[in-house]
């Protein structure tokens, strides 16, 4: 039921958003706060609790050390916290503070930013910082570099992706967009963009969090339950953006228009990661939901676009039927996030 509340708060102040711009800013506040608090002072709530739990006790010799392991920024995170005397469940509110902050740089670029945080919450904020917070931090830096991108801001852009990859190593696929922040989204640029890629696609293949992920993944065939619906939703978009959305946001958005099409046509494109590997495929993807939501956001106001009202009501009539359909049926759900507990006492842990 409080997942339910909250999804249903975050409609209406979705809903009320667009009533001016005072309102908007005084809920959009609010309810931002109100997220991060939700995620980063739950209390055993999320499946990688536990195992975020034994990292935290790892023995670190200092920030030295940390960085020799893979994805460094997380130990590093980690020594900070224990120098400090900070106990486990801070881990959780610095990561959701990142996320959070990253997630408020893309959603203050968009016309509703409240409709961001409303479309953000059934998939996105409960899968990552209220779970795997690694890629949770990622996510939040790969906002900041998406914001980058559309600014046509290269080096901020490339630092803002190798600071995710600190957090998980994956991230450094995006390095694939750089050749398109400054340059024009032409047939040349994708040829050099794949040739830049092959280096950086070699050496992440070669890390342990690559060999970790090709033995538990693929080789044990472990699956990632609910996959085929994120992963079947983000390829739907891309088609609908590429076939429908794409020559009004070219006249509307111009600025934001190459972020939306490359990232259409990777929510298409990492369809086939699944047949590979459905945890793979599903954790690549996580990263282009920031994508899916910004053109979700920004359909009310394509003016061009006939039967807007009607499309601007379908992503969140679709993302709630599947938020349903999940906490409903789905084992790891209840599993993981049920009973839903908040402290802010976290002396136990000292």
């Amino acid at each position: 039921m409080t997942y339910y509340l909250t999804y249903v708060g975050l409609l209406l102040t979705a809903y009320l958003g667009g009533s001016g711009a005072t309102v908007r800013q005084s809920l959009y506040w609010a309810s931002l706060l109100g997220l991060f608090v939700f995620s980063g002072f739950r209390y055993e709530v999320g499946c990688d609790w536990s195992g975020y739990w034994f990292n935290f006790i790892t023995p670190i010799r200092g920030y030295y050390e940390a960085f020799t392991w893979s994805e460094p920024g997380h130990w590093s995170l980690i020594y900070f916290l224990r120098q400090t005397g900070l106990p486990y469940p801070y881990l959780n509110v610095a990561t959701s503070a990142i996320f959070f902050v990253g997630l408020h740089a893309l959603a203050r670029r968009q016309p509703n930013p409240l409709a961001v945080l409303a479309l953000a919450f059934p998939i996105l904020i409960i899968n990552m910082p209220m779970s795997g917070i690694r890629q949770g931090v990622a996510i939040g830096f790969m906002c900041l570099a998406f914001v980058a991108f559309m600014d046509r801001r290269l080096i901020v852009y490339v630092a803002w992706v190798l600071a995710g990859s600190l957090f998980h190593s994956s991230a450094l696929a995006f390095l694939l967009f750089a050749p398109f922040v400054v340059g024009r989204l032409t047939s040349r640029n994708v040829v050099l963009s794949s040739l830049l890629a092959i280096p950086g696609v070699f050496g992440l293949l070669q890390t342990e969090a690559a060999e970790l992920a090709q033995s538990r993944y693929i080789l044990r065939e472990i699956d990632a339950a609910g996959a085929a619906f994120r992963l079947g939703i983000l390829s739907l978009t891309g088609l609908f953006f590429l076939w429908f959305l794409q020559p009004a946001w070219k006249r509307e958005f111009p600025s934001d228009y190459k972020l939306a099409v490359i990232g259409s046509w990777l929510m298409v494109g990492f369809f086939g990661l699944f047949f590979v590997s459905t945890v793979i495929g599903d954790r690549f993807g996580y990263y282009l939901i920031p994508i899916q939501i910004m053109i979700f956001a920004r359909i009310p106001y394509l003016r061009t676009l006939r039967d807007r009202q009607i499309w601007s009501l379908a992503p969140y009539a679709g993302l709630t039927l599947v938020f349903i359909v999940w906490t409903q049926l789905s084992w790891h759900f209840n599993q993981c996030y049920i009973p839903y507990d908040i402290r802010f006492d976290v002396s136990a842990f000292r």
